[in-house]
């Protein structure tokens, strides 16, 4: 029996996992590059440095079982992108 992997990015980092642990969500290759922007924005945000409360926000966005952020989640990434502004530009 073969036994393969492949290296997942994530919001918060790579990880190496067997194929058998993945999931298809079936997305269109647009979505999959709309998926991939919404893991480099978490990311270019979350640090361990932030508030427990921002970093739940954005860990549960990064959990979004869809290709979009609603309205309502997308003015709340915003937020956090510009008020980390500075810190992302560091």
């Amino acid at each position: 029996m073969n036994h393969f992997s492949c290296t997942v990015k994530t919001w918060d980092g790579e990880y190496t996992l067997g194929l058998q642990h993945l999931k298809s969500y079936n997305y269109l290759p647009a979505e999959c590059e709309q998926m991939r922007v919404i893991c480099d924005r978490i990311s270019r945000v979350y640090s361990d440095s932030l508030e427990e409360t921002v970093k739940s926000l954005l860990q549960l966005l990064g959990k979004v079982n869809r290709a979009y952020l609603t309205t309502l989640e997308e003015k709340l990434l915003r937020v956090l992108e510009s008020e980390h502004g500075d810190e992302i530009i560091r």
